[in-house]
């Protein structure tokens, strides 16, 4: 019997992770429950257990007394002598408990509080272990849909994909597998509630961080992202090596690397730029793939204006104001953008101070080497700040 409780409890301690010593304690409590449901009170009832041979050990403490009133507490000298020859009133014997005496209602109240504590070591195991795993990606399995929300097998949990969190244009089958970012992890009555989400930026960041070597090691960092769920994605990185090209690393050989975390997005678009200490590049990079002329940032107020030519304004702007906006979230800064035209006639936009030749312009357009003048020469470094906003209307984009 106790070679069969022993490969119980290492089949447990192998497939559930509850430890031996814990499964131990709860046999030695449910044995101490078991006595009191039997005899009414187990303040003197001591259990001992071999951690190596499971052989365990329940008694007694009584007193001898020389008139017993409470059998339960108390031990006549007579009935002492036959555990303890020399046993005498005022001795404490340990008296020897045989589980086989319990009555059938004991021992189930025994077998439930084994099965409670293993129930909630259990939860707590899973608790811990999906804690760990907090702010990171994991790859579930799709169970079903509940309403409006999605269960996702963890493995040994089921996580919720609520409404909020998914991703409009995203339709998934039950037994699909996809890889969501772990929000929060609640510990609960009923077990680890584990919240998930497909919108959240860090999940494009972690992708990156799995799939990118030179973003694992450190070598390329990635210094700010900008999502809009479903449909598209902005990121700035810089390289802490002058040898490596932080967009070419994440790239990969012919897009190998980021085609497959769009093909895990489901297709969302993912520009990668170039991170620059000084606002007025850092913008320039962030509005890829427009052109710009000119670029007036100010740190101070982290506002920014910017002028485009003419025919790369809704290029600029984007899509409903988007490619401005991931700009503005990217950067941290509040961004202006006008066209050439526009910037002439804005007062106090001091567009004269940028004059050039037409003909020198476009040829400069054409090789792609712009005039260092019009950047902006702030070197304070740029800290993010949520919640900025671009203007998404023609002309104050």
């Amino acid at each position: 019997m106790n070679k069969e409780l022993m490969e119980a409890l290492e089949i447990l301690e192998r497939e559930k992770e509850i430890s031996k010593d814990t499964l131990f304690e709860a046999i030695e409590n449910s044995l101490i429950t078991a006595y009191k449901n039997h005899f009414g009170k187990a303040d003197n009832v001591k259990v001992e257990i071999d951690r190596e041979t499971c052989d365990y050990y329940c008694y007694a403490e009584k007193e001898v007394v020389d008139e017993v009133e409470d059998p339960v507490m108390q031990i006549s000298p007579e009935d002492a002598k036959e555990i303890d020859l020399k046993a005498k009133v005022g001795d404490i014997v340990r008296v020897e408990i045989r589980s086989k005496e319990f009555g059938r209602i004991a021992t189930q109240n025994a077998k439930s509080v084994i099965l409670q504590k293993i129930r909630e070591e259990e939860r707590s195991v899973i608790y811990n272990q999906y804690f760990e795993k907090e702010k990171d990606v994991v790859t579930g399995i799709v169970q079903r849909y509940m309403g409006k929300n999605i269960s996702i097998n963890l493995g040994k949990a089921d996580a919720i994909l609520n409404e909020n969190e998914q991703v409009r244009t995203e339709h998934f089958r039950p037994t699909e597998r996809i890889k969501v970012y772990i929000l929060e992890v609640r510990n609960t009555p009923k077990g680890p509630r584990i919240l998930v989400s497909r919108t959240h930026p860090e999940l494009v960041k972690r992708l990156f961080e799995s799939e990118v070597t030179e973003i694992k090691d450190g070598t390329v960092e990635i210094m700010s992202i900008a999502r809009e769920a479903g449909s598209r994605t902005k990121i700035a990185v810089r390289s802490n090596n002058p040898n490596v090209d932080a967009v070419g690393a994440c790239v990969g050989i012919n897009g190998a690397r980021v085609n497959s975390i769009v093909d895990e997005l489901c297709g969302e678009k993912i520009d990668i730029v170039n991170w620059d200490e000084n606002p007025g590049n850092l913008i320039q990079n962030a509005l890829s793939p427009a052109k710009i002329v000119a670029v007036f940032a100010d740190p101070d107020e982290k506002t920014a204006k910017v002028v485009v030519p003419d025919y790369q304004l809704s290029l600029a702007i984007g899509k409903e104001g988007q490619n401005a906006r991931l700009a503005a979230r990217l950067t941290g800064y509040k961004i202006d953008i006008k066209s050439e035209t526009q910037a002439k006639d804005a007062p106090g936009f001091r567009y004269e101070d940028y004059v050039y030749d037409d003909e020198e312009y476009e040829e400069e357009y054409e090789e792609g080497d712009y005039e260092e003048e019009g950047y902006g020469n702030y070197d304070e470094t740029y800290t993010e700040e949520s919640g900025s906003e671009a203007y998404a209307e023609e002309g104050e984009a």
